[in-house]
Parts: C-alpha cells; structure tokens; sequence
C-alpha cells in the first residue's frame, strides 16, 4: 500500500506531514494478526546519519533472525542522501525511502518488524514503527532507547525487575510501557506499530532478550550494523 511515492517525496510544510498521519491514524490496528508463539521470524531495523559536503546521508540495516535459535538467516541494508528535511515529530518521513528500499531486498518474510524507534507512542500515534507498516504489510513494534515526552507527561519508573514495566497513559489512553528488560539497566519504552496489542508486543520483544542488552536482539543487531556500515560508507566516500 503506497500512500506517497517515497522514491520521489518533495513534502516542505508541516501542514502535510500532519495531513499524511491523520489520514493514517484511523487505520492503525491495535488488535494481533499474529499470536506471540506463532512468530517464527524476527526483523531489526535500524538507521543511522552522517554528512559529507554538509549534505545529510543516511543507512538502513535490516536484520532477521529465527525467533527460536536466535540466529540471524539474512542482513540487508539501503544506503543514500537524505531528501526529507528532518521536523520534529515527523522522522518517519526521513526514514521510509531508505527503510522500504532495505525492505525489498529482503529473501526471508519476517512476521513481525521492531524498529529502534517509537510507534504508538507518539504525538499523533504515528512514530516510524507504525508509520512504515503501512507499506511493510507486517505487524510491528517500536523499541525506544529514550523517552518521548508527550503533553508534559513522564513516566513512571518501573520496578528494577526483569520484566517489569509501567503503562504510558496519557488523558487516559495508554501509549506505550516503560519496559525494565534487565536489571540495573535502564528501561526502554514499548509501543505498539500497527496490526499488534501491546500485550503481544511485550511479549515478543521479552522473547528476543539476552544478557548483552537491554534491546531486543534483532534491534540491537541492526543498531550495531548500521555504525559499522556507517562507518565503511563515510570511508569510502560512496
């Protein structure tokens, strides 16, 4: 489903970056298409920026991994210049030429995409976890490594216990979590992407956990990806 031709996305003004995620909002699923122990496979996404010449470039790692095993069954990644100034509240946009262009080039078909990044848990509910389902056509999840305030609401620290969380709940409507996934170590904050409860979300995301990090593995694998081709690309100038 293509809302936009992100190969050729020229948006300047605020007023349509909003327009495309009201249009967006109604159609955002809360319920599971898929249940927690039906996942067999599992997608990391992740970017990272630098520049060259004062020109904004951007990478997209996209890892999958067997939710079993763990191991990963295939890497790929997007690179290019960044066409989409960056707006606060609206990094989706910047993103989703290169998340869907790392996208096509996968062989395997994970069942559910988490995105170092928020979904739900948005000012308009529509943070690039949700925003890139849209074209994914797969459940996904949004792992933050930091807080999104949103109406000047903070959250609440959840207990140091492994598992533990604290709803996100703003005007009565819940968000996302606060999310302890190890102890002693920061939480991060869960929020639903689109075609997945929470519930579920929580449990796939404490599935994918090990004693090296506090994210999920997926996720982490992609975040350290994306340094080291971060890292190539700035060398090679390409």
């Amino acid at each position: 489903m293509k809302l936009f031709d992100v190969h050729n996305f020229d948006m300047k003004k605020e007023q349509d970056f909003l327009q495309v995620q009201f249009n967006l909002q109604n159609r955002i699923n809360l319920s599971p298409v898929i249940h927690p122990d039906s996942v067999n496979t599992c997608a990391g996404v992740d970017l990272a920026y630098w520049e060259r010449d004062g020109e904004p470039y951007g990478v997209c790692s996209i890892i999958v991994i067997d939710a079993d095993t763990k191991e990963v069954i295939e890497k790929v990644h997007s690179v290019g210049k960044i066409s989409v100034p960056y707006v606060s509240g609206f990094l989706a946009f910047r993103e989703l030429p290169l998340i869907i262009e790392a996208a096509e080039k996968l062989e395997a078909e994970p069942d559910v995409f988490l995105f170092d990044g928020n979904g739900y848990l948005h000012y308009n509910h529509m943070g690039v976890a949700t925003h890139a389902a849209f074209f994914l056509g797969k459940p996904t999840i949004g792992i933050a490594k930091t807080y999104l305030k949103i109406k000047g609401c903070d959250f609440v620290t959840p207990e140091n216990e492994v598992g533990a969380y604290t709803d996100i709940i703003i005007d009565g409507v819940v968000y996302g979590r606060a999310l302890r996934t190890r102890r002693d170590v920061k939480p991060i904050f869960l929020s639903c992407g689109h075609d997945i409860d929470l519930e579920s979300s929580y449990q796939i995301t404490m599935s994918l956990i090990n004693q090296e990090s506090r994210l999920p593995i997926p996720v982490r694998l992609a975040d350290l990806e994306t340094h080291v081709l971060r890292t190539f690309y700035r060398k090679n100038h390409v």
